[in-house]
């Protein structure tokens, strides 16, 4: 296991459950992955030495967690060395490194999208706003940084000064933006295992992206995420299958360029029908927090089966009864300056699922980044599981930390409307 965040940690957890995993090892891991599987030291960003250390290691299979290692082309590298790979090549992985590459891809596949201006020079970021202002109606703005942003790439602002001054931040940092329409509706987050051909879709799930309580304050990585959907249509995930999922992943193949991983599709539910946001080129996070604990079949097999082109031959996936709600802790100043080196109590609990941590040099766990941990609890239904996350984070002890109070929320009083 390749990464050292929560998604990791929750992945861990679901692959050791899996009878057929005899070891597991996550490189670089943090202070909870630790509990579950061994640890090795690794620069994700280098491609040779996750090859070197999967091989070094003996692995079966290896999954990249991250974007980043797989937009460097960490899984050529790994599947180079004559190991399986659950994850998609460079080249496929920029269906989410690069926007104007997944606009394309879109187009081509007849994927119904946000429309969107790349910009490349200032001039061209306000004529960009003006025609998004225009076909929209009015505002709000819509600005993105093409390339990787952790989650936190985009502005969404009724603001004209602060969509100019996010767009002129990223040109003049030597970036690429992209101006689209703004969509309207609630947001779905979808994944789906594929080998390049066949498509299997998951639960989707919905986060929360705003740091604050009521959608406020800024764009984070994630505050906190919950599944099933008790609001979605039925029907929902057949046709994001037939009209989103499967086209990409068969045009993809038509360019020479499979797409074998997870493909995560963010949709908005607008008034004009499913839209997508954004594609990823792997596991959301926090999303992943909340799939994994209802996925009754064994993980491990279904990523080998998609890292092996098997996928056809997979059984359907069956899935618990229930939900699962998971609540982000994130450290003062989060997201424009978190601070670091707290100590952390509570964080070996139930259902606590380690995101930015690490081991002192007297051996107690302490903050490393943003997003502390994610504490995820389950359910007989939405309101269960909320109730039971926020027990859990109750338990928690960290210096300044900040959570939201209403992750799911809107959900179990019947506030989301498509």
């Amino acid at each position: 296991m390749i990464g050292s965040g929560a998604r990791e940690h929750a992945l861990c957890v679901a692959l050791t459950s899996d009878p057929a995993v005899t070891a597991l090892a996550c490189a670089p891991g943090n202070a909870g992955t630790r509990a579950v599987a061994e640890h090795r030291p690794v620069d994700v960003a280098d491609p040779v030495a996750v090859a070197a250390l999967a091989t070094g290691w003996g692995a079966d299979l290896v999954v990249v967690g991250p974007e980043v290692p797989l937009v460097a082309g960490a899984a050529d590298a790994v599947r180079d060395a004559g190991i399986a790979c659950f994850g998609p090549s460079a080249q496929a992985a920029q269906i989410e490194g690069s926007k104007s590459f997944a606009k394309h891809v879109m187009a081509a596949a007849g994927v119904p999208t946000a429309r969107a201006w790349p910009v490349g020079g200032p001039a061209e970021l306000e004529t960009a706003l003006d025609e998004a202002l225009h076909l929209g109606g009015g505002a709000p703005y819509v600005v993105k940084d093409d390339g990787l942003a952790a989650g936190k790439g985009v502005v969404v602002t009724t603001d004209r000064d602060a969509a100019l001054a996010h767009g002129h931040g990223v040109l003049d940092a030597g970036g690429a933006v992209l101006v689209e329409e703004y969509l309207d509706g609630p947001e779905v987050s979808l994944f789906a295992v594929t080998d390049g051909t066949t498509v299997l879709p998951l639960l989707p799930a919905q986060d929360a992206k705003r740091r604050d309580d009521g959608d406020a304050g800024p764009n984070t990585g994630g505050m906190g995420a919950y599944a099933p959907l008790p609001w979605a249509p039925a029907g929902l995930v057949d046709e994001v299958l037939v009209t989103v999922l499967q086209p990409t992943v068969d045009e993809m193949r038509r360019r020479g360029e499979p797409f074998s991983g997870l493909l995560y599709a963010g949709l908005a539910l607008t008034s004009r029908g499913v839209r997508v946001v954004e594609f990823n080129a792997r596991f959301g996070d926090p999303e992943t927090q909340v799939v994994l604990p209802l996925l009754e079949t064994p993980l491990a097999g279904l990523l080998s089966a998609a890292a092996t082109g098997t996928l056809a031959d997979h059984p359907p996936l069956t899935w618990r009864d229930g939900a699962a709600v998971t609540v982000v802790v994130a450290a003062a100043g989060y997201p424009e300056a978190p601070r670091t080196g707290d100590p952390v109590t509570g964080a070996d609990g139930p259902g606590v699922l380690h995101a930015g941590t690490a081991v002192g040099p007297d051996g107690t766990v302490r903050s490393a980044g943003g997003r502390v941990l994610a504490v995820t609890a389950t359910g007989t239904d939405l309101a269960a599981a909320r109730q039971a996350a926020y027990e859990r984070v109750a338990a928690v002890r960290l210096a300044g930390a900040h959570w939201r109070t209403d992750i799911a929320l809107a959900a179990v009083e019947g506030r989301i409307r498509v």
